[in-house]
């Protein structure tokens, strides 16, 4: 979660037809230790049944750390942009794995998975793995499943236990900067009556990524009781404070923060310019769409098809609710 989070994202799985035998895709696993690694791989470890997965288990840990590392990574980003791929029975094998950073790319690649089982795994791995990047990760994917009972995806009852791991976190003041901030982003995904408390504490600290968090928090909890600290740090110094600021205006809809928007959807720093326009579409509006229309134009000038893609999906959401006809 948060500014600079974007990947490179490896997209070559989609281009096999049809799905490669167990024996190939090992073969293919095999092989890519020692050279490059092939879109073989990425398609034959997608829906593996519980056979195959058993003998991708007997093979992984025969490979070395940093190839683990690299696989689980790749797989990671694959997923980010293939929806059609499924790494499930590979991230649970990931999640064993005595290297931490390839238990931190597991979670990464299980993000979409709301198994009940696999919060219970989060919730012990919050608590108890000596990385703190993994106790970070865990913490963060709590925040699915928190929402998911805030929204009666799942049963509140059981999430109920993913809030308690998560206040225990914020609770205790010899646990990382990394892995507190990161449950305060989980915890606020919910109503509990101790989340608006605990984004004025973090939003006071000492500790700059907590105030960057404390932000993010104000935009999930949807409270307009945020308004005037979100409209102040839109102006910060700090390209990650804007960048949460922007999100959060965006997230609380605050029509006051147009102005300003404009403003930011021609910052020097690229994640803060794209989310300021995703916050104009999140606005919407006469003004808003006024805006985004002009961003659009200096960005055909500039043929920068990328800017374009982000400010017409702004311009489309921002038209949800009125008439839809916007004249571009």
């Amino acid at each position: 979660m948060g500014y600079n989070n974007k990947y490179h994202y490896y997209d070559e799985a989609s281009t096999l037809p049809e799905k490669p035998s167990l024996s190939v895709t090992l073969e293919a696993i095999k092989a890519g230790e020692d050279g490059k690694l092939n879109s073989t791989v990425f398609y034959g470890l997608s829906e593996l049944s519980t056979s195959d997965a058993q003998a991708v288990r007997e093979l992984w840990m025969t490979l070395t750390p940093v190839y683990r590392r690299k696989l689980v990574r790749r797989m990671a980003e694959a997923s980010e942009t293939n929806f059609d791929l499924d790494y499930a029975a590979v991230g649970r094998i990931a999640l064993d794995d005595p290297d931490a950073e390839v238990r931190q790319f597991a979670i990464e690649v299980l993000a979409e998975d709301r198994d009940l089982a696999l919060m219970a795994r989060y919730i012990d791995a919050v608590i108890n793995d000596e990385s703190v990047a993994v106790r970070a990760a865990s913490a963060s994917a709590l925040g699915a499943f928190i929402l998911a009972g805030e929204l009666g995806e799942l049963p509140e009852s059981e999430t109920e236990k993913a809030q308690r791991a998560m206040l225990d976190v914020l609770k205790n003041q010899l646990e990382s900067v990394d892995v507190r901030r990161r449950a305060l982003e989980a915890i606020s995904n919910c109503g509990h009556p101790t989340v608006p408390e605990a984004i004025r504490r973090a939003y006071a600290d000492s500790e700059r990524r907590m105030r960057v968090s404390a932000l993010y928090a104000m935009g999930r909890t949807c409270d307009a009781m945020w308004r005037d600290i979100v409209l102040h740090e839109l102006g910060s110094e700090d390209p990650e404070m804007r960048f949460e600021a922007a999100r959060a205006a965006g997230e609380l809809e605050l029509r006051d923060a147009v102005t300003v928007l404009a403003t930011l959807g021609r910052d020097a720093d690229r994640e803060v310019r794209e989310v300021a326009i995703w916050s104009l579409g999140e606005i919407g509006g006469e003004d808003a769409m006024k805006v985004l229309r002009k961003l659009l134009r200096d960005a055909e000038r500039a043929r920068d098809a990328d800017l374009i893609e982000v400010i017409e999906d702004a311009i489309a959401s921002a038209s949800i609710g009125s008439d839809g006809l916007i004249e571009l």
